[in-house]
């Protein structure tokens, strides 16, 4: 796998290596050695599966609050989104920025994602899934997010959600 930086400190995007013949292609998802070896998180304690059965639903912009503040390993298994990471951290030299990513199944690309940024993704086919590992346990009472179209953030979606949950929707608007 090869681990690519992005525009946000901590964040990779990280990329399949597959070895392809006749049969196919294998090609391994998570090495713990690998993510060690670049400084990253190497031990995942939680995996995780999201559903979403229609296009233009929108899930996000979600996060952990410190103790439980945790990385993500992200990863589009079925369908295609748009995945979108926001810098969070006030002390970040990419602090809310953000940076888009087109995941799909046929895709060779996984997040990497830091403690400290918000996360979502926004469907751009029916019957997605998309595969988390995360390095803490989900706590409810920890659980954060910012509003998806926050202008302290300005995200360029590709196209207007249809479907945002309440959650989503009631989250406050960050403030400097």
């Amino acid at each position: 796998m090869r681990f690519e930086p992005t525009r946000i400190a901590g964040l990779f995007a990280v990329r399949l290596e597959p070895a392809v013949d006749e049969r196919g292609s294998f090609a391994r998802l998570f090495c713990r050695d690998s993510f060690a070896a670049q400084g990253l998180a190497d031990v995942f304690v939680q995996a995780s599966l999201s559903v979403t059965r229609r296009a233009a639903t929108l899930r996000g912009l979600h996060f952990q609050r410190a103790p439980h503040a945790e990385v993500k390993l992200v990863r589009c298994v079925r369908g295609a989104i748009f995945d979108v990471v926001a810098d969070l951290r006030a002390d970040s030299p990419s602090y809310l920025r953000w940076q888009g990513f087109d995941l799909a199944q046929a895709g060779d690309v996984a997040l990497y994602i830091p403690q400290g940024c918000a996360h979502g993704f926004l469907t751009r086919t029916d019957d997605c899934e998309v595969l988390y590992q995360m390095s803490t346990p989900y706590v409810a009472e920890a659980a954060s997010g910012v509003r998806f179209d926050d202008p302290a953030l300005g995200v360029a979606w590709p196209e207007m959600p249809r479907l945002v949950a309440d959650r989503d929707l009631a989250w406050p608007p960050i403030r400097r």
